[in-house]
């Protein structure tokens, strides 16, 4: 039977679902407010249409591998770089994990409460298992019973948790037509006024305004947000006359997704007023997204001439439908992401490399050994992080920087890996949008110098307004997963050697 291939329409929609993420929207308002919009637009100019590109290009020349990005890196440079690359990719997946289970909390507090009261939490009324102590503690117990169930072969759950997904899809409509209705009932009256260029400019937050490394620094975010693009590398040879609709799908999709971004951000301060409803202490990189929709709630009330109690009941509401709508989907997410990296990156080389019996896969396919080492690994950041002594705000800082910075590193090794597959002979080219060497060094380069500029802005800016610790952990993630990986390989060629040695003295 004939496979069905892939039409326009269709790419265009598994593009959207791999990238586009809903969350970074509340995140870059409270952030810079109107200000991150032209960022989103120059990070997809800069990094999202050409690295799509290049992803393309390495999925259809190696369409018969089945080590995705390790074998691209790997016939490109070689198993060393190759390797390096793939481990930081998958160690990102382990500073998500850190993130996720500290953060989960937060949706679990709206859900019970319909607001985030985490910073208050504490245990017998202690001081020292308080706030983001007491986060850590509990995400320490949450991530070793995910790692107990995934170890069990019961990833049946994310089948019942992937119902997230779908939902945020309608949260998106929903603000969208929201906003809109909202805007008609005021008479086009925003809550946060759109000054044109000036809104454009200067960010709504006090923190980045005149601190050009700060606002340079944003630019991970907004790189963060397009992330996720190197899952479309396989589908070239499941497209039709990939040579046209291929380009076309990225290039539709990457202005879905630029201005999708861009509408919503401008529609967020339709219904929320930053200084109003962003200017307390008590807002984080980790409860703000849960803020911003429990005020849409409470707006949308507003504007109909609801009465103050109403629009309290609204806001209680639908943060708790919006929270349950995220912990379905973070725990699909985490159910999945548990075992699925780690078991790629084991599947796609030799046993021999991992450390004692860190390479085997069980029968039932989990790699049961690696898992636990995972959650060893996950457990200690975690710890160390919360019990750092910092507000909960800072403490989101710190996480959410480790994943942006963590998540962005990999793709360097892509993008640099690039112009050298395009040295490549006897490669199979029926796909190309860079016709030539030349355009190949160029993007390539680009696209490698847009991610070290804004990782190395991203990792200094914090040191430079004296916060060493933030600054740390940003660099902390790929320098101490880097070194690793490093260790792992080179012990592994120290192996092979003994190996070969031993197999000529024996043949001798």
């Amino acid at each position: 039977m004939k496979e069905k291939k892939l039409g326009l329409m269709s790419l265009i929609l598994m593009i959207f679902t791999s990238v586009y993420g809903f969350n970074n929207i509340p995140r870059s308002y409270y952030l810079m407010g109107y200000a991150a919009i032209p960022w989103f637009v120059i990070a997809g100019i800069l990094f999202f249409i050409p690295f799509a590109f290049m992803v393309a290009e390495f999925g259809s020349a190696f369409r018969e591998e089945t080590g995705g990005m390790y074998s691209w890196m790997e016939k490109s440079v070689g198993p060393k770089y190759a390797f390096i690359g793939t481990f930081m990719w998958y160690t990102s997946y382990v500073l998500w994990m850190v993130n996720v289970s500290s953060g989960i909390w937060v949706p679990v507090s709206n859900v019970i409460f319909g607001e985030d009261n985490t910073a208050t939490w504490s245990l017998f009324g202690s001081e020292l298992l308080s706030g983001s102590r007491l986060l850590g503690l509990m995400a320490v117990i949450f991530f070793i019973f995910i790692t107990y169930f995934d170890s069990k072969g019961i990833d049946k759950i994310s089948k019942v948790t992937s119902v997230g997904g779908t939902a945020v899809l309608v949260i998106n409509i929903m603000v969208v037509v929201g906003s809109i209705v909202m805007i008609i009932a005021r008479h086009g009256q925003l809550e946060q006024p759109f000054l044109g260029r000036e809104s454009l400019e200067v960010p709504l937050n006090v923190a980045y305004q005149g601190n050009p490394i700060m606002i340079l620094s944003f630019i991970v975010y907004a790189l963060f947000a397009y992330g996720g693009i190197e899952a479309v590398g396989g589908l070239v040879d499941k497209t039709e006359n990939p040579k046209k609709t291929f380009p076309k799908a990225i290039v539709s999709a990457a202005l879905v997704i630029v201005v999708g971004y861009a509408l919503l951000i401008l529609l967020v301060g339709s219904f929320t007023n930053y200084s109003e409803i962003l200017g307390e202490d008590n807002i984080t990189l980790g409860n703000v997204s849960y803020v911003i929709m429990s005020n849409f709630a409470a707006a949308f009330g507003k504007a109909f001439g609801a009465t103050e109690a109403t629009q309290i009941a609204l806001a209680h509401g639908f943060a708790r439908v919006y929270a349950l709508i995220m912990l379905l989907a973070l725990m699909g997410a985490m159910f999945t992401l548990v075992y699925s990296p780690l078991k790629q990156i084991i599947d796609g080389t030799e046993k021999e490399l991992w450390p004692g019996k860190m390479g085997e896969i069980e029968a039932d396919g989990m790699p049961k050994n690696a898992m636990w080492i995972q959650c060893a690994i996950v457990c200690v950041m975690i710890l160390l992080v919360s019990f750092g002594g910092d507000t909960m705000q800072q403490f989101f800082v710190i996480l959410t920087a480790m994943v942006n910075v963590g998540m962005t590193v990999p793709y360097m090794f892509i993008s640099f890996a690039f112009p050298k597959f395009k040295k490549m002979k006897g490669v199979d080219r029926s796909f190309e949008v860079y016709k030539s060497q030349k355009s190949a060094n160029f993007w390539g380069y680009v696209v490698t110098l847009t991610l070290l500029f804004a990782n190395v802005f991203a990792i200094i800016q914090p040191a430079l307004d004296g916060d060493f610790k933030t600054t740390f952990w940003s660099l902390s993630g790929p320098v101490i997963f880097g070194l690793a990986a490093w260790i792992i390989y080179t012990r592994y060629e120290k192996k092979k050697k003994v190996k070969s040695k031993d197999s000529v003295k024996s043949v001798a």
